[in-house]
């Protein structure tokens, strides 16, 4: 009987708790950063016979971006992989493993072609991490942070950066 009643009562913090975090998930405000999906293909041409196989829905957002490199160097990423600062790769939240996104910074117009390794940010208000050598290919080593626009973009492009 006094298990039942443990069991009932777990039960009943396990579907608040549930609740709580959905509620803030879905409760964030979207002033910091903004997020949309959309099918490019669909704009190009509307007969899906025209669509191409390999195109995928984008991820468009925007907020803030950071870098991490020194601290993290050598140790292993979400995905179990070494961290390797002078490589082309970000920590995103939810985008899958391997996803290619382009970072914008939208200061000085320039962008970057990274592949997600690792999670993160930990931080409020920001949506994405970058490796060193990512964070010095769009010019955000020196302040740190950056306003950016992150597009995930067709797997079957390159890592590469725009100058």
């Amino acid at each position: 009987m006094r298990h039942e009643k443990r069991f009932v009562a777990f039960s009943i913090y396990a579907v608040l708790t549930g609740l709580f975090f959905s509620a803030c998930i879905t409760g964030m405000p979207l002033s910091a950063q903004t997020e949309t999906i959309f099918q490019p293909s669909a704009l190009a041409s509307p007969r899906s016979e025209d669509r191409k196989q390999s195109d995928t829905f984008m991820l468009v957002s925007e907020g803030k971006a950071s870098y991490y490199s020194n601290q993290f160097h050598g140790r292993r990423t979400a995905n179990g992989e070494r961290f390797n600062m002078n490589d082309l790769t970000a920590a995103h939240r939810s985008l899958p493993f391997g996803t290619l996104v382009r970072v914008t910074n939208l200061r000085n117009g320039r962008d970057v072609i990274v592949r997600i390794n690792d999670r993160g940010p930990f931080i409020k208000g920001r949506v994405i991490d970058l490796s060193a050598e990512a964070a010095k290919a769009i010019g955000l080593l020196q302040s740190g942070t950056a306003q950016v626009r992150v597009e995930a973009i067709d797997k079957n492009a390159s890592v590469a950066y725009s100058g």
